[in-house]
């Protein structure tokens, strides 16, 4: 049997030709190297085409591989650095940019200094046992993102294992916390007494007002903004998908008075203070440590939590007795199940249902004693 080259698949049809198709991984197609591609029955005119398209293969990889010169000796950090000047990296949205950054300084914490051949799942699963301490979904996002480190590694063969694929990662509570509009109220009215906790105030606002993520709110800019239309247009960076919201007269306000301030740079609610000359928006760990300073200021709970705004607000929709379908165009969400998680059973949705039914029969038992 033929020995056929890297990438190709053969295929016979129903009259027995042989048809050959290069198939090369997904990675290097979005990259851009080369395309799938049928190239007929013939397999030594197929072969030599599929020699020029492993060469375009072979470049591609040695230019990334010079980029940052990785070795036997090289480090995690060393790998890592490696990422960043990839087409990998390069082509992932630039807030996913910022977390991974994040998540991968985390990695480099931990193992930075080792030689990145020599890391083994015994290591990678202590590091995760010391991640978890920080919380379980922390541990598992840098694990996430870890994983997705090395099998950049190994698609460049630099490295042949993954020594965090096998880690088996702990389950998250689910957290059915929500926030009462008091509570929404106070901190408000506690982040909007400062200039330097404005920014804080308004991505809480928002998120709570749109039920919108707080990733998407802390990276939101201007030409998000129709001031005219008073609505938003938002492409959510986790399920991609597009919602268009209308924007309430007390926000609009805090958007304009923002905009008087801040629309010499792109961003929304960025951090008040410049960076290298810069403004930038918030981390998410830097929100989440400032957003528990303003909860404190204003005497809020401790159980609550900033990511529990868009529960929140999608809970009070529920409960309002509005149409899953109209829920699922303000979350973004393509199937009803998605927004399970956010529902909470409460006495007020569950007298509200009880209610619509027993009118239900009522009507139902008058209309059948008029027939009789």
């Amino acid at each position: 049997m033929t020995k056929l080259p890297r990438y190709t698949q053969s295929r016979k049809d129903s009259c027995g030709f042989v048809t050959y198709r290069f198939n090369p991984p997904q990675y290097i197609v979005d990259a851009g190297v080369v395309e799938r591609v049928t190239l007929g029955t013939d397999f030594e005119v197929a072969r030599k085409q599929i020699r020029e398209l492993n060469k375009k293969i072979d470049v591609w990889r040695k230019a990334q591989a010079e980029v940052v010169k990785l070795n036997g000796s090289s480090t995690v950090k060393d790998l890592c650095d490696a990422y960043y000047q990839s087409n990998d990296f390069n082509m992932l949205r630039d807030s996913t940019k910022v977390d991974y950054k994040y998540f991968l300084a985390v990695l480099c914490d931990e193992m930075g200094d080792k030689k990145f051949h020599a890391v083994r799942s015994k290591a990678a699963k202590a590091a995760y046992e010391v991640w978890v301490k920080r919380g379980v979904s922390f541990a598992n996002h840098v694990c996430t993102v870890a994983s997705r480190l090395f099998n950049f590694a190994i698609q460049m063969e630099h490295g042949i294992v993954n020594p965090f694929s096998n880690i088996k990662r702990k389950q998250t509570e689910q957290r059915k916390v929500v926030w009462r509009h008091e509570d929404v109220v106070n901190f408000l009215n506690t982040a909007y007494t400062s200039f330097d906790t404005r920014s804080i105030g308004l991505i809480v606002q928002m998120a709570y007002e749109w039920c919108q993520r707080l990733g998407d709110m802390r990276m939101l800019t201007w030409d998000n903004i129709d001031f005219d239309r008073q609505q938003l247009y938002l492409k959510q960076s986790k399920r991609r998908a597009e919602v268009f919201l209308p924007i309430s007269d007390d926000l609009i306000a805090m958007l304009k008075q923002q905009y008087a301030d801040f629309n010499f740079q792109s961003y929304v609610a960025p951090h008040p203070r410049p960076v290298g000359g810069a403004f930038i928006p918030y981390a998410m760990e830097t929100l989440s440590k400032a957003g528990r300073a303003v909860m404190r200021k204003a005497g809020l709970s401790e159980s609550l939590r900033l990511m529990d705004l868009r529960r929140t607000g999608v809970t009070q929709m529920v409960e309002a007795g509005v149409p899953l379908p109209q829920v699922m165009s303000v979350t973004g969400h393509t199937h009803v199940s998605s927004v399970q998680p956010y529902m909470k059973h409460t006495y007020r949705s569950a007298n509200s249902a009880l209610t619509a039914r027993q009118g239900h029969v009522e009507s139902n038992t008058v209309s059948y004693l008029h027939r009789k």
